[in-house]
């Protein structure tokens, strides 16, 4: 099982692999030394008893092959890489929230994948309605078949972190209490309007209502085009800076996502930049300033 202490984590979601028919390199999360503890591939989608494909394609597809084969040099590397299932794309949750038949038939596929794959965990993105009992069937499932070292994190928006509005239809705050030791993190949606990271504000509401701060990883855009909420680099250095005074376990930051990821100092066209910035703003004792 992870050791929650090691933190703050560094989390970067993958989703886009071919951009402008280009494929997207993770590898330079490794030589540009971003400090990188996560990787994230979104997204897997369950679309049926015998169908379940990583976006549009299958995952086995020769397309995916040079994927792989980086997701294999970042876990040689000491990098974490999870799966993201569901996300916007709905239906893999309804279909894992069945009766026991059901369930187990699509379940089959998924572990297949993981398996196949050798991915380190399962990030669980909730957006549709699941109940709480079919929630912890599925974590309690994937432990008891991969094991306690096997990573399960989920991805709320932060105002379900604090009993608010949830995409997901169980409340959390109820997940924690019965299966706590099952989750790793939790990748928190502090954008698309349903949180803030300008300021400390709406993180410090979440640990307000008992939430171990080494638990919520801070949910970020990591460019204005792929949400609302995207936050210029001054604002994040002070909130970060300021939340990593408040709470020296703080869980890290993710963010959606790595393809065009860019700071203002860096602009577009590295996204390991990103990760660079969000790893000395978090470990360094400067707030990421040149000393």
């Amino acid at each position: 099982m992870e050791d929650l202490s090691e933190t703050p984590r560094i989390v970067c979601y993958h989703q886009t692999h071919y951009h402008n028919g280009k494929f997207v390199s993770l590898l330079p999360l490794l030589s540009e030394k971003t400090d990188v503890t996560h990787v994230i591939i979104a997204a897997i989608h369950i679309n049926g008893r015998d169908n379940i494909t990583l976006n549009d394609n299958e995952y086995t597809d020769p397309k995916n092959e040079p994927l792989w084969e980086e997701v294999r040099t970042l876990q040689r590397a000491g990098i974490k890489v999870l799966g993201m299932l569901g996300g916007a794309h709905q239906g893999s949750f309804t279909a894992l929230d069945g009766e026991i038949e059901s369930f187990e038939a699509h379940y089959k596929i998924l572990h297949e994948l993981v398996i196949w794959t050798g991915l380190d965990g399962l990030d669980l993105d909730v957006e549709e309605a699941m109940s709480l009992a079919g929630m912890i069937r599925l974590i309690d499932r994937l432990k008891w078949d991969l094991g306690r070292d096997f990573l399960i994190t989920l991805a709320p928006v932060a105002t379900a972190m604090r009993g608010q509005q949830n995409l997901s239809g169980f409340e959390y705050e109820a997940l924690e209490k019965a299966f706590s030791t099952n989750i790793a993190w939790y990748n928190t949606q502090f954008y698309c309007g349903w949180g803030c990271m300008e300021t400390t504000a709406d993180y410090e509401k979440i640990i307000a209502r008992g939430w171990p701060a080494k638990k919520i990883v801070i949910g970020l855009v990591t460019n204005p085009a792929n949400c609302a909420g995207w936050v210029p680099d001054d604002a994040l250095r002070e909130t970060l800076t300021a939340l990593k005074k408040s709470y020296p376990d703080l869980g890290g930051v993710m963010g959606w996502e790595y393809f065009n990821s860019m700071t203002e100092a860096d602009g577009e066209g590295t996204p390991w930049c990103w990760a660079k910035f969000m790893s000395k703003l978090l470990w360094s004792s400067n707030g990421g300033e040149e000393s």
